[in-house]
């Protein structure tokens, strides 16, 4: 009998010996007149035993079957030993038909030594964001990196997810965090999406320059600000993890998760893993655990068809044409031929673009100039005959009844010849 089953007890024992009234005992023991009723009546036939309940001690009424129990311990230990127990009974649900409770296979789990319990860690106190209204108003994104094929390597998965919904938007796996995997997977997004009006991120180096003199330095931009900045998508850099928690506890979940499912899937590389990501897994995770948005408007915006994405997705390096028509770039010498798009003069300011396959190109503002890579570095020469690099002169001739070749015309040049 529990404490307070014994001042029930009591209570009741007074009741029967007349000391209070039922309203008196009810009020004592927070019951209504009628369960007061029931109880005195219960300890009159029973004694002390008629305050407690009836099913205590007895197997409940849910209880699993010896055999169905001892069927998903097999199948916990066989297949599903490495799994937590929300995915275990996934699993058990749609692979096996075995319905049941997450908290039945946790404590099953549990006492099989599969599964340990987890103290709560005490953690700073941050206030409640609320969602964004609209699908594609804000994209949380970050780069998670983990052992994701239980291997001694660590791999990227590089994750963005909608704030508003929840759904993962998209995710990929890459070697690092660098610019170019960067520029792979939002290149990607873009395509897949359109352009959402912000990204919400960390710190990291590829997306901000965290120099002090950044503060004051508008023009001291990161590859991926002067990317975001030309298809006009606003970058919000969070001051802690926390900021961006959807995100970061998105990547706690597929740590748990996503592991045991290339795992249980004997997936190892990189390739097959993109793969079933964007097959399977995404869409079967959105399904089941995404929210629906305040407003149905989707606000990601198509990217304009004159825009050229593999442009704008590559690395651009600012050169200087030298005396010899040579640029250098990383150690390669680039030989600019002498007939070009557009006049190029010693000293022009010409953009190298990295592409994501790696190819490099030369730009002046919207042309791309005609050159060859040098197997080696040229002789150094102070002047060139050459003063510029010029357009092939075109073979068009003016037909007989061009403006040029008219009276009029003629007329008009010779009055000018005489002011």
């Amino acid at each position: 009998m529990t404490k307070r089953e014994a001042e029930r007890f009591l209570i009741i024992r007074n009741l029967i010996e007349r000391k209070i009234n039922g309203a008196e005992a009810g009020k004592q023991t927070g019951l209504s007149l009628r369960q007061v009723r029931r109880l005195k009546k219960s300890v009159i036939v029973s004694g002390p035993k008629g305050i407690i309940h009836g099913n205590r001690g007895k197997p409940g009424n849910r209880r699993l079957a010896d055999k169905i129990r001892d069927k998903i311990v097999s199948l916990l230990h066989k297949k599903y030993s490495y799994f937590n127990p929300l995915l275990a009974k996934e699993h058990l649900e749609d692979d096996d038909n075995i319905k049941t409770n997450k908290e039945t296979i946790r404590q099953l789990m549990i006492r099989e030594g599969l599964w340990k319990r987890k103290a709560r860690k005490k953690r700073q106190y941050f206030s409640q964001r609320e969602r964004k209204d609209s699908y594609g108003e804000m994209e949380q994104f970050d780069g998670s990196y983990h052992h994701w094929f239980s291997t001694k390597e660590e791999q990227c998965l590089l994750l963005s997810v909608d704030d508003a919904t929840g759904k993962i938007t998209g995710a990929m796996f890459e070697e690092n965090e660098a610019v170019l995997a960067v520029f792979r997977f939002w290149k990607g997004y873009i395509e897949r999406h359109g352009r959402p009006l912000s990204i919400y991120l960390d710190k990291f180096s590829t997306y901000k320059v965290n120099h002090k003199n950044a503060v004051d330095n508008k023009d001291l931009l990161t590859q991926f600000q002067r990317t975001t900045t030309e298809l006009g998508i606003k970058l919000i850099t969070a001051n802690s993890p926390e900021a961006k928690g959807r995100v970061e506890k998105m990547n706690g979940t597929l740590q748990g998760r996503l592991v045991r499912e290339l795992r249980f899937r004997k997936i190892k590389n990189v390739k097959e893993a993109n793969q079933f990501l964007n097959e399977e897994f995404i869409p079967e995770f959105n399904a089941k655990f995404s929210v629906v948005a305040k407003n149905k408007t989707d606000l990601h915006r198509q990217i304009d068809k004159k825009a050229d994405l593999e442009q704008i997705f590559s690395l651009h390096e600012e050169r200087t044409v030298g005396n010899d028509y040579v640029v250098r770039y990383k150690n390669k010498y680039y030989q600019l031929d002498e007939i070009q798009p557009t006049t190029v003069y010693k000293g022009s300011k010409v953009i190298i673009e990295t592409r994501l396959t790696k190819e490099e190109r030369i730009r002046q503002r919207n042309y791309y100039l005609n050159f060859i890579v040098l197997p080696e570095r040229p002789k150094r020469e102070t002047d060139v005959f050459l003063p510029a690099l010029t357009r092939k002169k075109s073979d068009w001739k003016p037909p007989f009844d061009h403006p040029w070749k008219t009276a009029s015309f003629r007329r008009r040049e010779a009055m000018s010849n005489i002011k």
